[in-house]
C-alpha cells in the first residue's frame, strides 16, 4: 500500500495529467496468490465473456475480447480480500487529498486470450457520472515486450504504451482518458477496477 508520499505523489499526478503508474503496487508474491486464483477460477469456468455498455448482457463482437469475473465484496477470496482492501485504502486516501467523493470500489478479473483485445474507448457511461477514477492491475510475471498485450492511453495527440507486468497498477480519470487494450501474444491477465462516487439518481 502507497505510504503518505506516494498518496501525495498519485493525487499531483492525477491532479496535473490525469493518469500515473506505480510498477510495484502489488508484490510479487501478492501479484502470484491473485493470478493463481484467477485461472483456479478460469478454469472452473466462473469467468463469462464480458459485455459492453450499461446491460450485462450485451457483447459486440469486435468491441473486446476478454472473460472476467465481478469481485463480490460479501464473498472475497483471501487475494481478493488483500486487494480490496489496499485499494479502499487508496480510495480513502485520494478522498482525503481530492475531494473526489469516493463511496465505493468495484473490480474485477479479466482474462484476455492470446490474439484478444478491446478497442479505444473511456470507461464512464454517457447517462451515469458514477466512475470517477478508473484502475488497472497486472497479474503476468517474466512479461517481454515482444509479449504485446499493453494498455494504450491515448493522451491528445500522442500515445503513451504500459506493459502489463506483474503488479503494475495505473489509475486514471474515467471520463477523461480513453486507452485501448493492445493484442497479446500470450495470455493475459488483469484486474480491472472503477472507484465510484454515489449515482445521478441517487444524490
Amino acid at each position: 500500500m502507497p505510504q503518505t508520499a506516494d498518496l501525495n505523489a498519485i493525487a499531483d499526478a492525477l491532479t496535473a495529467q490525469g493518469w500515473i503508474v506505480l510498477p510495484a503496487f502489488l508484490s510479487a508474491a501478492e501479484a502470484a496468490a491473485l493470478a493463481a486464483d484467477c485461472r483456479a477460477l478460469d478454469a472452473a469456468a466462473a469467468l463469462t465473456p464480458a459485455a459492453t455498455g450499461r446491460e450485462s448482457g450485451r457483447r459486440e463482437g469486435g468491441l473486446r475480447g476478454d472473460r472476467t469475473r465481478w469481485f463480490e465484496p460479501d464473498a472475497l477470496s483471501p487475494p481478493q480480500a488483500a486487494y480490496w482492501q489496499a485499494m479502499d485504502a487508496l480510495r480513502r486516501g485520494l478522498n482525503e487529498r481530492l475531494l473526489l467523493g469516493l463511496e465505493s470500489v468495484e473490480a474485477h478479473y479479466a482474462v484476455y486470450p492470446p490474439g484478444a483485445g478491446y478497442a479505444r474507448h473511456r470507461d464512464r457511461f454517457r447517462d451515469d457520472d458514477a466512475r470517477v477514477l478508473s484502475s488497472v492491475c497486472y497479474l503476468n510475471p517474466d512479461w517481454q515486450a515482444n509479449d504485446g498485450g499493453a494498455l494504450r492511453l491515448h493522451l491528445g495527440n500522442r500515445l503513451h504504451d504500459i506493459a502489463p507486468q506483474a503488479g503494475t497498477l495505473v489509475l486514471f480519470l474515467s471520463a477523461d482518458i480513453e486507452h485501448e487494450v493492445l493484442p497479446a501474444t500470450r495470455e493475459r491477465l488483469s484486474i480491472a477496477g472503477w472507484f465510484r462516487r454515489r449515482e445521478l439518481g441517487s444524490r
